[in-house]
């Protein structure tokens, strides 16, 4: 637990990078996108904080978050169920002269008061593209041990393919470059091939310099932090780089979040991603997964309540999943309360929640190109 010397707020931005999955954040935000079975991607930022001892956690969410509401509920299942702190929720347009947010500086501004009423010295932000098994206490206590202004979490990568079509208010993705851990360059958009130093937009920042960051830059009208703020003040405060070197899957894409999840049919990334520290989740009680006599079933990850009667092979099958005797299902991820009616064959498919696959459908996609079937929909 994070002791009285390193105590910390944290702030979590749901929306952010909702323009890169517009196929699955149409309805729900990025921090709402399933993720391995039984998950969402908030899952893995908000556990990491709760098992950092970060037990005041605010949410800047800007639209579409209805399911995110009813994922969270009091939080209870994070135990952020608190008299003071526990999970707090900040919409755009709570005030008559608000309006949506198009930016950190917007956002943050907005709940300046909220952050000079609160006791904690530091402040932890993050976005939620990332399934990764974080540790915040780690990240906080490196940071004070520094002295630094703001530490900023990275991980050496490639640039994903999804970052390389953003442009505009479709959002920024941002690298560094390094001296001796001291941050002295912040790259924009990079497209250069080859491994960098990728920010994974987990920075720590003392709460007092926040507020004075944020309402100066408000007043001067600049909206990103990164880009506006971080990027014209290296030379003068203390930026510093914190390097992960663990698992991180990174969703930019529809392909990226087909190829992640796919990736943790290996046991090696499956373990790597979970076993660190424990991911919390919303709790459905539902019976175990069943599979009825005749059921072929080989290398799936399957999540409580499924019932299977047919073929299933490489496949991720979230809550809830039927299919049916003589169904056949390989290389899909389907998403919860999905049914694959009798003779169907599916590959390479993605169905969102509440989808049915009728009779005898054959629909194929590829390992390139998987075929995504919208919510609350009948093929």
């Amino acid at each position: 637990m994070l002791n009285s010397k390193t105590s910390a707020l944290g702030i979590i931005f749901p929306n952010s990078y909702d323009a890169t999955v517009p196929e699955l954040a149409n309805v729900r935000l990025m921090a709402s996108i399933p993720f391995a079975s039984r998950y969402r991607l908030i899952d893995f930022i908000l556990s990491g904080m709760s098992n950092s001892g970060i037990d005041n956690i605010s949410l800047l969410v800007n639209k579409n978050y209805h399911s995110l509401m009813d994922h969270l509920g009091s939080g209870r299942e994070w135990d952020l169920v608190r008299k003071n702190g526990g999970l707090t929720l900040f919409p755009p347009n709570a005030e008559k002269t608000s309006l949506h947010y198009t930016g950190r500086i917007s956002a943050l501004e907005s709940m300046v008061g909220f952050l000079r009423h609160q006791k904690e010295e530091y402040v932890v932000i993050a976005d939620t593209n990332c399934a990764v098994n974080f540790d915040f206490k780690d990240l906080v206590e490196t940071h004070a041990a520094s002295g630094a202004d703001i530490t900023i979490a990275y991980n050496e990568s490639e640039i994903p393919d999804g970052y390389l079509n953003l442009s505009g208010e479709g959002g920024f993705y941002y690298s560094y470059g390094l001296d001796n851990g001291r941050i002295t360059k912040i790259y924009v958009n990079p497209t250069e091939e080859g491994t960098h130093n990728l920010s994974m937009n987990i920075f720590v920042i003392k709460r007092e310099l926040l507020i004075e960051m944020v309402d100066v830059a408000f007043v001067r009208g600049l909206r990103y932090f990164e880009r506006d703020v971080l990027l014209n003040s290296l030379d003068k405060l203390n930026v510093r780089g914190y390097k992960f070197d663990g698992y991180v899957a990174r969703i930019t894409s529809l392909q990226s979040f087909f190829n992640e999840n796919m990736k943790l049919l290996d046991d090696a990334n499956l373990n790597a991603l979970f076993d660190a520290a424990p991911v919390y989740t919303k709790i459905r009680d539902d019976n175990p997964t069943r599979y009825i006599a005749g059921a072929k079933v080989e290398n799936i990850m399957a999540a409580d309540g499924c019932v299977i009667e047919g073929e299933v092979e490489n496949s991720i099958l979230f809550r809830g999943v039927k299919i049916e005797k003589g169904a056949k299902v390989k290389n899909c991820i389907l998403m919860q309360d999905t049914v694959i009616k009798a003779g169907a064959n599916i590959e390479y498919l993605i169905t969102d929640k509440n989808v049915v696959v009728s009779d005898d459908k054959t629909m194929k996609g590829t390992d390139s190109y998987p075929i995504y079937i919208t919510k609350n929909t009948t093929v």
